[in-house]
């Protein structure tokens, strides 16, 4: 008996966005597979697909929220039940890696959780993780198989782009350890001056920093403070204060993961910011929202880099190589 090989592309969604599901389904002009799936009373979540998944290259996209303990098990769930369903492949798409923050120990006895999460989806029967600008690039080496590590530069440098065409313009990193991406940020924004925050931070007082002083010239110029995440949104509302103190005309500040957890909102409602970009990577909904503030869509990215891989092509070319 002979049979000719065809590959099926099917997309799975969690609960924690639906609306960028649907987005890259739309993209990718299919369906996303149905599914049931809810939680008992204890907790304990169930997922089932309502159509058959063997041979299927699957794709299962779930962003890791809040109750970020619960979307990141529930997308476990899903994997599993897909691997014991005979998918071929399975390709676990987490726009944002929950616990990425935690990718090295600062003390002894600390744990490496990002480095967990990898090892989970491993054993739960992921062949492949696609994410979006993850905290560390080194986060990539922690799973043993490929990682797609995609990146939100273009789709926000090309909105600061066309946005603020008119200005003068200067990229500032919020501490040094993000010099890298903004040097790739100048470089996008047509070679614009660096400046970076020197700040301090306690590893015993988590989501606290101390921005002390702004390291280049940015007098007169619009600066644009970028950042993967945004969490309570202290460190960014204190370097938005340190550069229109020391002479910048404007301020907007660019991140791809709002997070936007507790006081963030009006932190940076109030913080002087002209503008606050994000992207959709992680779902924020309307109560956190401001009229500053402005959410890209990622599932376009998403999209064409779903269909490369299920097409067997390259998804560095969606950065012009340079990924």
């Amino acid at each position: 008996m002979t049979t000719t090989p065809k590959k099926n592309l099917m997309l799975f969604s969690g609960r924690a966005h639906p609306e960028l599901a649907e987005q890259v389904s739309k993209h990718l002009d299919i369906t996303i597979t149905p599914q049931s799936a809810y939680s008992f009373a204890n907790g304990e979540i169930f997922v089932r697909f309502e159509e058959s998944v063997r041979g299927s290259d699957a794709f299962v996209l779930q962003s890791h929220s809040a109750p970020i303990n619960d979307q990141i098990m529930e997308h476990l769930v899903m994997v599993d039940a897909l691997k014991r369903a005979s998918a071929k492949r399975i390709t676990v798409v987490m726009p944002f890696w929950g616990y990425a923050r935690q990718d090295k120990k600062h003390r002894g006895r600390e744990p490496i959780s990002a480095r967990l999460i990898a090892d989970m989806f491993l054993v739960a029967g992921a062949d492949r993780i696609m994410t979006v600008d993850l905290h560390t690039a080194q986060i990539q080496g922690f799973f043993d198989g490929p990682v797609d590590h995609l990146f939100a530069l273009p789709v926000l440098a090309e909105y600061i782009k066309r946005t603020y065409a008119d200005r003068e313009l200067a990229v500032v990193s919020p501490d040094s350890g993000r010099v890298r991406l903004a040097e790739r940020w100048a470089e996008t924004l047509g070679g614009t001056p660096l400046a970076f925050i020197h700040k301090t931070r306690d590893p015993r007082k988590p989501n606290e920093a101390v921005a002390n002083r702004v390291v280049g010239d940015i007098d007169g110029r619009t600066c644009v403070v970028i950042d993967d995440m945004i969490d309570t949104g202290g460190t960014v509302a204190k370097a938005v204060e340190a550069l229109l103190a020391q002479g910048a005309r404007d301020v907007i500040v660019a991140a791809t993961h709002g997070v936007l957890s507790g006081p963030a909102t009006e932190r940076l409602s109030t913080c002087g910011a002209r503008e606050v970009v994000f992207t959709d990577t992680l779902p924020i909904p309307d109560e956190k929202r401001f009229p500053a503030m402005t959410v890209l869509s990622i599932a376009p990215l998403l999209a064409q880099a779903i269909h490369q891989v299920f097409d067997d092509g390259s998804v560095t070319s969606l950065f012009d190589g340079n990924a």
